[in-house]
């Protein structure tokens, strides 16, 4: 395999890359993506030179000291292979702890004890299981167990708890959605009614305002007519007396 173009710089650049995605705990994979925009190479293309220089410099110290690379933080890690005992063993852990909620890669991590390499290889080798489940159908014999542990019951308990809160906290959501929709509507409701309300008492104002002024116009007519109707009956009066009096006269004098 043949690389070109790449300088010093640039490699202590990739492997500096490298150690931090590794003290961040995070899949080497970052480091080459990220090395690969910056350089404008492709990261299956810094994958493979990372790796080719890591053997270059496991066997020249002096170069990896010319670097300042400290290569032991770069060294592969060879692994023993997967036994069948092993593959059911993990494939049951992993079962086991997505069962009550882990992610695949949180569970493969707590089996890696925290090892990101060892949590990747778990991971790929679990997967690589599934899918070959799925593609033939097939079921693996795992070994059964007579009864639940107390952890398996406490991780049950557990999971049952997480879900009622969930319930119960969606219920409530929900409840106070509707409760605060028709709350909103009954208040809407209210401020209607109270509008509708204000203009009914706006008109009976209006009306007794009108009544009242009628009223005042019929007080004053009938005073004028009960003024009239008494000079009139004045009148009348007097001019009986005055007619009473002229027969009066006319009697004497006769």
């Amino acid at each position: 395999m043949k690389f070109s173009n790449w300088n010093d710089q640039e490699v202590k650049s990739l492997f500096a890359e490298v150690e931090d995605c590794k003290r961040q705990n995070k899949a080497l994979k970052n480091a080459f993506v990220n090395h690969a925009k910056k350089f404008h190479r492709q990261p299956n293309s810094v994958r493979n030179y990372y790796y080719h220089e890591v053997d270059n410099l496991l066997q020249d110290a002096k170069r990896s000291k010319t670097l300042g690379i400290d290569i032991q933080k770069h060294s592969k890690s060879h692994f023993s292979g997967f036994d069948k005992e092993a593959e059911e063993k993990l494939f049951e852990d992993v079962d086991n702890m997505t069962r009550q909620g882990l992610s695949v890669r949180s569970a493969c991590m707590k089996l890696s004890g925290g090892n990101l390499t060892e949590m990747t290889r778990l991971q790929n080798k679990y997967q690589n299981m599934k899918r070959k489940l799925n593609a033939n159908g097939k079921i693996i014999p795992f070994r059964k167990r007579k009864v639940l542990t107390e952890s398996d019951i406490n991780s049950l308990l557990m999971g049952l708890v997480r879900l009622i809160k969930k319930n119960a906290i969606e219920d409530f959501v929900e409840r106070s959605k509707l409760e605060k929709q028709s709350s909103n509507f009954l208040l809407k409701k209210a401020f209607v009614d109270l509008q509708r309300k204000d203009k009914q008492i706006a008109e009976l104002r209006a009306d007794f305002e009108q009544l009242k002024t009628e009223n005042q116009k019929l007080v004053g007519q009938i005073e004028l007519f009960s003024a009239s109707k008494q000079a009139r009956l004045k009148n009348h009066i007097v001019k009986k007396r005055f007619e009473t009096q002229r027969e009066n006269i006319k009697t004497k004098n006769v």
